[in-house]
């Protein structure tokens, strides 16, 4: 029992390091948005910007973003690699007058989506290349406002963590708290500061210098990498150019999960990656959530002792101050901070699921393809 106590009383600790970091990983703040009178679509001239839209079994989504990338000005480029759909996705794109590069077969040792888009670089011959996935929607103006910001700021990366979709119960109860735990594994405040060794980008939307991407070689040597948009804003931030990352309502991910399948899918994916593949940083992942997210919270439990709750206030407190800024942002219920028990064993579960597959072989497995792991090549 005592083990429990000091187990809770660690949990504690650590929600209140979160509170008390000062870069404030919990925060909203860095951020990137258009303000209401410049919704309408512009006739800004945007030719200096290539669209790179990878597309694998995209044919829902496809026509949507590619609306949404045509009201963001005059002259943009857009460029479709087919990644060897099989469904109509390839179609749907040309339908909407977009060129579409039917990608081939990624080479041993590639994720499809980074061959892809090596691929589709070849064929850019404009200052700025945006990065984009096929089912993010992007408001109109989005697009300029990031090429001034990264024009103004000097930045050679500038990326937008997409929305996620918040349309039923299992979204509502897992997509903020992916932006939330994205956030502190990756200090947005950190990822921003030059000098920092902490770089970050979302690979649904990314503006970067198209001769930065070709003069670090960035996709051939990132070629296996599972979690690409960091991978690549680490590998452009090493040579001493400045990205940033923010939030925004101004992308938003129009890829519904109705079910609790495709997110644990989709966590499972890269969760042990994140971890780099080390058994040791699992149990230390696992001790710290578990002490976090039910130990301290539910500390009255295991004692009567008024010091012990004064444990779980204290936890509930901070759970509360990190957690409810992400969820105001997203025009979420604070009550839902009430669920992060319950969201941090899902997760942790996932992760679990994450390295229970690498064991048996399988680093990843994404739309049809399977990335063996190490262990098994």
């Amino acid at each position: 029992m005592e083990l429990v106590i000091y187990l809770s009383v660690f949990g504690t600790l650590c929600w209140w390091l979160l509170v008390l970091l000062p870069w404030r990983p919990w925060s909203t703040r860095e951020k990137i948005e258009i303000s209401v009178h410049n919704k309408a679509i512009f006739s800004e001239d945007l030719s200096n910007i290539t669209v790179l839209i990878p597309a694998r079994n995209e044919g829902p989504y496809i026509r949507h973003t590619l609306r949404g990338v045509r009201a963001q000005g005059e002259n943009v480029h857009i460029i479709v690699i087919d990644d060897q759909s099989a469904d109509d996705t390839a179609e749907q794109a040309r339908q909407c007058g977009i060129q579409v590069l039917s990608g081939t077969v990624p080479p041993a040792g590639w994720s499809g989506k980074l061959w892809a888009l090596e691929q589709g670089l070849k064929k850019v011959k404009t200052h700025y290349t945006l990065l984009l996935d096929a089912d993010i929607e992007l408001v109109p103006g989005i697009v300029s406002e990031l090429r001034r910001k990264a024009s103004n700021e000097n930045l050679a990366l500038v990326s937008l963590m997409a929305k996620p979709p918040m349309d039923n119960f299992i979204e509502c109860l897992l997509m903020p708290a992916f932006i939330f735990f994205f956030k502190l594994l990756y200090p947005f405040g950190l990822a921003n500061k030059p000098g920092s060794g902490i770089a970050a980008a979302a690979g649904g939307c990314i503006l970067v210098e198209t001769q930065v991407l070709r003069s670090t070689g960035a996709f051939a040597n990132l070629h296996d990498a599972l979690i690409d948009d960091c991978a690549l804003a680490a590998h452009i931030k090493c040579t001493g150019a400045r990205t940033f990352i923010g939030l925004s309502h101004a992308a938003r991910s129009h890829r519904g999960y109705h079910e609790l399948r495709p997110i644990w899918e989709m966590v499972a994916r890269t969760a042990f990656t994140q971890l780099r593949y080390s058994p040791i940083l699992l149990v230390i992942c696992t001790l710290i959530m578990t002490s976090m997210f039910w130990m301290a919270p539910f500390a009255f439990m295991f004692s009567s002792v008024w010091e012990v709750y004064l444990v779980s206030i204290l936890a509930w407190a901070a759970m509360f101050f990190t957690y409810a800024p992400t969820l105001i942002y997203y025009q979420r219920s604070p009550l839902w901070v009430g669920a992060l028990p319950i969201i941090g064993i899902l997760y942790l579960a996932m992760t679990w699921t994450s390295a229970l597959r690498y064991w048996q072989g399988e680093r990843a497995s994404w739309k049809n393809r399977r990335y063996e792991s190490k262990t098994n090549t």
